[in-house]
């Protein structure tokens, strides 16, 4: 049977988005019948990075480095470049975000001899308390997605919190989604069925990365389908 490549694609999108949208009901209705640990935790943020509308300006890496005073040499968000692919003049590039996960059963916070790495309780979000950190970089090791790294002033573990100690403290969204020119990044409550994060889980087909290992992260990305640019 000869079965186009428009129609292959449209119909795999559709199972992946059948995929995506049971498991944003699981995840809500786990939630409303209280499996996970805190059962009275009522936000568990998380991140959506669309990789149809990134077009690869760097703009939330530089927002991010601002805001939570990151050091030159090191970063908390990096957006990966892939391509061209195709030939000329029908080429395009493709985009992918690189940060830490905030999983839900983190290896990092595992491994931690001091308690420094931990998932806070109100909000989901693994975070680095510097004061225990000794910089044994046993985190570091841990992590399978090799986004955590050793802050050259403090010398203390870091990675991406979601700017919980800055943005998120007055009330705003991290400065990575403040910064996208495009609306690539949706931030939001995974419990809240009617904020934006879960309508955009909702309706588009998402992957998230090394699921295989159990880690349960809370970093969803939206496939690239044709690219960002088109040169």
């Amino acid at each position: 049977m000869d079965i186009s490549k428009r129609h292959f694609l449209t119909g795999c999108g559709t199972l992946i988005a059948g995929f995506s949208i049971y498991s944003v009901a699981k995840e809500l209705a786990e939630s409303e019948a209280g499996v996970s640990v805190d059962q009275t935790q009522t936000i568990k943020y998380a991140m959506v990075h669309d990789e149809n509308l990134c077009i690869g300006c760097n703009a939330c890496e530089q927002a991010c480095r601002q805001v939570n005073h990151v050091p030159d040499g090191v970063s908390r968000v990096v957006i990966n470049r892939t391509g061209p692919f195709g030939e000329y003049p029908d080429q395009s590039y493709r985009f992918s975000r690189k940060s830490c996960q905030h999983c839900e059963d983190a290896p990092c916070v595992k491994v931690c001899p001091t308690g420094a790495a931990y998932i806070d309780s109100e909000t989901g979000i693994v975070g680095v308390n510097p004061d225990k950190c000794v910089g044994c970089q046993y985190c570091i090791a841990a992590c399978p997605y090799q986004v955590r790294f050793i802050n050259p002033v403090t010398q203390t573990a870091d990675k991406c919190d979601f700017c919980r100690e800055t943005q998120l403290k007055l009330g705003k969204q991290p400065a990575c989604v403040e910064a996208c020119p495009t609306h690539a990044l949706v931030f939001g409550n995974i419990r809240d069925p009617e904020s934006e994060l879960v309508k955009t889980l909702k309706s588009k087909p998402t992957y998230r990365a090394k699921t295989d290992l159990g880690t349960r992260p809370k970093l969803f990305h939206v496939s690239t389908i044709d690219g960002e640019i088109v040169l």
